[in-house]
């Protein structure tokens, strides 16, 4: 099962940024709940906790996309590195607000500076892309794999900011990805060797892409998708807190991504002969109707067993989203492309997580999870309505590799054959 990720790794420099990358997008798992967890302890506001967070994660999305096509323009390093030095000063100025309790103005405020920020995440996939070329089932491989990685990020992040917020000190659980975020993306953005090179202005492709067809609606899928973590996440410290073992918040949050980690990993280790928009929809079923359980149970164990069995459905789900934006997109624009839906991912888990914690406030940790289950019905939703644009699209881009050559077959399957 491993052979495809160790061909993968063994090429010149993989090993190197992909370590790197995983480095630098550790705070994505951490900064949220830790933000979470430092603010309800000190302020006593889950409420406020979840506005905090959402401001950042907005901040975010209005900048990333902005600060990914400036990427695929000018490159990786000349353009992230500025992008680190003002997330790094903004994370700081938000634990030391934090610190000195300060009033919800300076929280909201520092929590902007610190939004204004690129996705490694993307940055790695775009590195993997130009490495690979336009072998297809190397680059679903490569995606899995990175997929995998994040769920690495997400079981190790979570418990990490637990135990350090709950043991350490409140802010701890902020300071430790600040950290991670400077050293990891400092060695990736370092490493020039395997870094796409940049497109000028007048050779790329116009227009926004989320005009793109099928563009628009995996967006709005991956919203759903980011509202269901945000407020299983807001849910899971709740629920953890009334039981009496706020530390075990985040044994139960690495349990969700372990589940994703093993689906992940078997996933990319074959090739698929269903085409990515058949495969994205069958995994967003199942991941809803997994969801949808949480409000049933009433233990942290079953909440953990419910858990681990609809993480399952996470990591296919995400890859298959992020294999169908390098179908859509321009391949001069694919950074842009990949941070459109991690950027539409954040907003969700934004949204989700504010409107959990104001439900959790009135009604309790029950509450939050029936926002995980309506979040859960509206990704459902979008999925199904962009079903038949993600299968026309599919369908054109077969034609058109025919006629230009690029494929040999008749368009009967998908890139990744059997």
């Amino acid at each position: 099962m491993f052979r495809p990720y160790l061909d993968l790794l063994s090429r010149p420099g993989a090993l190197a940024f992909s370590a790197a990358g995983v480095l630098a997008r550790l705070p994505i798992s951490m900064v949220g709940i830790g933000i979470v967890l430092a603010v309800s302890a000190i302020y006593d506001s889950y409420a406020l906790a979840g506005r905090v967070s959402a401001v950042l994660v907005v901040t975010s999305a209005l900048t990333a996309p902005l600060i990914a096509r400036l990427v695929d323009r000018h490159g990786q390093a000349r353009v992230m590195f500025p992008a680190l030095l003002v997330s790094g000063v903004g994370l700081s100025a938000l634990v030391a607000a934090l610190s000195l309790e300060a009033p919800e103005p300076v929280l909201y405020a520092t929590a902007v500076v610190a939004g204004v920020t690129g996705q490694f995440g993307s940055l790695v996939r775009a590195r993997w892309t130009y490495l690979l070329k336009r072998d297809a089932d190397a680059i679903h491989t490569a995606y899995s794999l990175e997929s995998a990685l994040d769920e690495v990020v997400f079981i190790v992040g979570p418990a990490a900011a637990t135990l350090l917020a709950t043991s350490v000190d409140p802010t701890a659980g902020i300071v430790v990805p600040l950290v991670s975020a400077v050293l990891g993306g400092t060695w990736f953005l370092l490493q020039r060797r395997t870094e796409p090179p940049p497109t000028p202005h007048h050779d790329s492709p116009g227009g926004s892409l989320i005009r793109l067809p099928g563009m628009l609606v995996v967006v709005l899928v991956f919203l759903a998708l980011g509202a269901i973590f945000g407020a299983t996440d807001v849910s899971t410290v709740a629920f953890a807190e009334e039981a009496g073992r706020t530390s075990a918040a985040g044994f139960i949050l690495a349990v969700f991504a372990a589940g994703s980690l093993v689906s992940g990993l078997l996933y990319g280790a074959r090739r698929w002969a269903q085409p990515l928009w058949a495969r994205f929809g069958a995994g967003m079923v199942a991941l809803a109707v997994g969801v949808s359980l949480f409000v049933l149970v009433n233990s942290l164990w079953a909440l953990a067993a419910v858990m681990f069995v609809t993480g399952f459905a996470i990591a296919p789900t995400l890859i298959n989203g992020n294999g169908l934006v390098q179908e859509i997109v321009p391949r001069a624009r694919l950074t842009e492309g990949l941070t459109w839906v991690g950027t539409s991912l954040g907003v969700g888990v934004s949204i989700g997580s504010s409107i959990a914690g104001t439900r959790i406030d009135a009604d309790g940790s029950h509450g939050g999870f029936l926002v995980v289950v309506v979040a859960g019905v509206a990704a459902l939703v979008a999925t199904l309505s962009a079903l038949r644009p993600l299968r026309a699209g599919h369908r054109a881009r077969l034609a058109d590799e025919l006629a230009s050559g690029r494929r040999e077959e008749a368009p009967v399957r998908d890139t990744l054959e059997p």
